[in-house]
């Protein structure tokens, strides 16, 4: 198989490029012309994509699969104006882009699998989120709708169009539990808030799976949550980190002081609720390789 993948030297995209070229895929790695990150993988071809205008080189010609993963991280500074303009020009005038650029290609790729977030919902307390559950309305919500949208174009073109909608990806090397390691060492870690609200989660080793879950079976389009089986309440993760680091999680984070230190970014990605369920991976088959916490942080602590 030849596959484009976009985001390639961020967490999940390395993770899967090293899986693709593990299993003898041709990997075309679109990278931006004035990306540092052109040689990450010397094995991998690094194509120009120009992310403004769809500009891609002539070596992306002929693939069967696409996996899109770009995007400006949303948990970096604050959400200012700017901040914000970048989110979505990098999210959905870039998926715009890029289905326009297929759109030119003879023959276009199968299948585009196309990155998308749990915050598509926005926050909504207790209730329970399968894939048909309606958008919230705020602006992290705003954002992934528009984002899908657009990722939805490819479907014109004839190519069947997965949208993973990830749930907080568990690695040491990145992401949201990369951050969290050092305060709970320190025994310096605790509950967000009143700890009450829900955290649809998945490892980055389930994440790949999910992906080429994706790609490989024809009956997977549309929306799919991308979490484990069971969400969890963030006092309940909160414990189950410090358990599995042997440290005390005595410190909460208080709602005001995130507020406070991160503005809006602390409503929508630290205190928002959202008990997403995988229901569409449950009834396709997919069997997950970690569908309970306290397992999955002991592998992914020990690995």
């Amino acid at each position: 198989m030849k596959c484009l993948v976009t985001g390639s030297s961020g967490l999940v995209g390395t993770a899967l490029v090293e899986r693709f070229l593990r299993e003898g895929h041709t990997v075309c790695r679109l990278v931006r012309p004035d990306s540092a990150a052109s040689a990450h993988i010397a094995s991998a071809i690094a194509v120009k994509w120009n992310p403004g205008t769809g500009e891609m080189g002539t070596a992306a010609e002929g693939a069967d699969a696409v996996v899109h993963l770009a995007g400006a991280s949303i948990a970096v500074g604050r959400w200012s104006a700017a901040r914000k303009a970048l989110l979505r020009s990098s999210r959905v005038d870039a998926t715009r882009q890029l289905v326009s650029a297929l759109s030119r290609q003879k023959p276009v790729p199968k299948i585009l699998v196309s990155a998308a977030a749990v915050g598509y919902y926005g926050d909504r307390g207790d209730e329970i989120l399968p894939e048909e559950s309606a958008a919230g309305s705020d602006f992290l919500a705003t954002l992934a709708k528009d984002w899908e949208a657009e990722a939805a174009k490819a479907e014109a073109l004839g190519m069947r169009v997965v949208r993973l909608r990830f749930g907080v990806i568990l690695a040491k090397q990145g992401g949201a539990l990369a951050k969290m390691l050092l305060p709970f060492r320190l025994g310096a870690g605790g509950r967000l808030g009143s700890g009450r609200q829900w955290m649809s989660w998945l490892t980055l080793e389930e994440a790949v799976e999910m992906i080429l879950f994706a790609l490989k079976n024809e009956g997977v389009l549309g929306a799919l949550n991308a979490v484990a089986p069971e969400p969890v309440r963030n006092a309940d993760f909160t414990r189950a980190l410090a358990k599995a680091l042997h440290r005390p999680a005595i410190l909460p984070a208080p709602a005001f002081a995130l507020r406070l230190a991160l503005g809006e970014m602390a409503d929508a990605l630290l205190l928002s609720s959202q008990r997403v369920v995988s229901k569409k991976l449950q009834e396709l088959g997919y069997r997950f390789t970690h569908p309970e916490l306290g397992g999955a942080l002991a592998k992914v602590l020990r690995d």
